[in-house]
């Protein structure tokens, strides 16, 4: 079983207590290495750049066990993210994109889709706006619709797209060929600020997505179906920060959905795959950084 995980690795400047760090992540390579941890076989589909924060990055992956089959080396430099921990544990983010090997995408350097290969595609956050590699990839993964299940987890960063509207259009792209969405409720508070959470996912759902899983925070997550709504609480724990834990989320759904295929991920496992997505996402919460569990740990 393989997994497709296309999108951002960045290094995170993590300010936290008057101290500051650089350690890898990114939305994406986030999941990649959540999965990896999983014991699944994960490719990171991105850019990544020749500078000491790409080699950094390189290596990490491939210690991890991520493949990067597809992640060509670029001379252009790593993006960052400035990132402030509130007192609650809640990130904060500033990017540093333009020009950057992060998302110099090529139609060139993608992989043929086919189900021999691949059993599942992951995408998201910044990758589905910025141009023009958000483009690339839309073009791109058209191509696997029908043959694979494509996860998409919009993240919204509004400090990168403060355009209400142009964020509204670049996910309805997404909508369009996605079978999953995961979202937080702020993403969608943030996107459609008249709407409630379950009237955004039933139209989410009339594009034809057949899931949508919403993350609350402390208050655990939702998933809904057009059969079906599952709500699982939040496990208390001592939390550290949140970075990762949506992505930590994202991991667990993919595992779900190429360990018991599409059909039985979203009936007959579903409260399953939601209940170990908030286990799992509670570790990741108690630690500093994204650092999701091993499947030892679940």
């Amino acid at each position: 079983m393989a997994i497709w995980v296309c999108g951002e690795a960045l290094i995170d400047k993590i300010t936290s207590g008057g101290q500051l760090r650089e350690i890898p992540g990114g939305g994406p390579a986030n999941t990649a290495h959540a999965l990896a941890r999983l014991e699944l076989a994960s490719e990171f589909i991105g850019g990544l750049s020749s500078d000491a924060y790409g080699q950094m990055m390189r290596e990490q992956f491939t210690a991890a066990g991520v493949g990067l089959r597809f992640t060509p080396t670029h001379e252009l430099p790593t993006c960052t993210a400035n990132v402030t921990i509130a007192a609650d544990g809640s990130a904060s983010y500033h990017f540093i994109i333009d020009g950057t090997a992060t998302f110099a995408y090529d139609e060139k350097s993608l992989p043929r889709i086919n189900r021999d290969e691949v059993d599942a595609l992951y995408f998201g956050t910044l990758a589905a706006i910025v141009e023009p590699g958000a483009s690339v990839l839309f073009e791109w993964m058209k191509s696997a619709v029908g043959k694979v299940p494509i996860i998409f987890d919009p993240n919204i960063r509004p400090t990168v797209l403060g355009d209400r509207e142009r964020y509204q259009a670049s996910v309805a792209r997404f909508l369009q060929i996605a079978d999953v969405v995961k979202a937080s409720s702020e993403d969608i508070a943030w996107l459609y600020p008249e709407m409630h959470e379950f009237e955004v996912a039933k139209s989410w759902l009339a594009h034809g997505v057949q899931l949508v899983v919403i993350t609350r925070g402390e208050k655990g997550l939702v998933g809904i179906t057009s059969d079906h709504v599952i709500e699982v609480p939040g496990i208390e724990v001592d939390v550290v920060d949140t970075v990762g834990a949506g992505d930590t989320v994202g991991a667990i759904l993919a595992e779900g959905i190429v360990t018991h295929g599409l059909e039985r991920a979203l009936a007959a496992e579903l409260s399953h795959i939601l209940h170990r997505a908030v286990q799992a996402s509670a570790i990741t919460c108690s630690r500093q950084g994204a650092q999701p569990p091993y499947k030892k740990e679940l």
